[in-house]
């Protein structure tokens, strides 16, 4: 039986509650939220009564159209919406993590947890980095690249270096240039020497290679606190 509802009387009783969706064909959860009332039941109203597209609501109408039904589970409930908020992100990290270490399914959330950054999940080598991070000085002439809304903790060698190489708006001051530094929340993620420019429109992108030993080892994982300022819009900054 599909249970569209909570009655009033749970509604006013539940509190903020943490909860996921299940694809009942394989027991998949594919995805995590939180709320109150009937929020946990608008994901397959939604779906059904609108025509908008993404990775959810595509999911929910090929199980629906398939004679199944969405189902629900209510992980905590009775609960404010702080506590809230850090149980869904927790749930969320940890699907994530093992969706890159097993391959299965990922989950459909677009939005990634509460803090997942600054409290998310980290490995011992990565909560080391954020909180012992020695500040560096750039001594040789290089381009700061901040891709905080590229990067992703657990990208590899080659999606790290295509997040950093492109596309930028820089001018000839480039061109000084001898390193990019890949910058995500102040910590420099990896180190590149620049080989050659190439022009995108009113863009640029570089080729070039992971620095050689030990200007490497000298930069990476530091803080660049020096030269990263809190609020600052501009993802380009210059070491010299």
């Amino acid at each position: 039986m599909r249970i569209e509802k909570f009655s009033q009387a749970i509604c006013e009783r539940i509190g903020c509650y943490v909860y996921i969706l299940i694809d009942p064909r394989d027991k998949t959860v594919f995805y995590v939220g939180k709320g109150v009332a009937n929020r946990v039941f608008d994901h397959v109203g939604c779906a059904l009564d609108s025509e908008t597209e993404n990775d959810k609501y595509n999911l929910i109408r090929e199980i629906t159209s398939e004679g199944y039904c969405v189902e629900h589970l209510i992980l905590r409930h009775g609960i404010d919406e702080k506590t809230a908020l850090e149980i869904e992100s927790c749930v969320i990290d940890l699907f994530d993590y093992l969706y890159i270490i097993t391959g299965k399914p990922s989950l459909t959330n677009i939005v990634k947890g509460h803090n997942s950054w600054t409290r998310g999940l980290k490995t011992v080598d990565e909560i080391i980095q954020l909180y012992d991070a020695k500040p560096v000085t750039l001594e040789e002439p290089c381009i700061i690249i901040n891709i905080n809304r590229k990067y992703d903790a657990h990208m590899d060698d080659e999606k790290l270096y295509e997040a950093t190489r492109a596309s930028w708006v820089l001018g000839p001051k480039r061109n000084k240039a001898k390193y990019v530094v890949a910058a995500y929340r102040g910590l420099v993620r990896e180190i590149y020497e620049i080989e050659s420019w190439n022009p995108i429109y009113d863009r640029w992108e570089f080729f070039g290679k992971i620095a050689d030993e030990p200007i490497r080892s000298k930069y990476k994982n530091g803080s660049l606190e020096k030269y990263i300022k809190k609020g600052g819009q501009n993802p380009i900054r210059y070491s010299f």
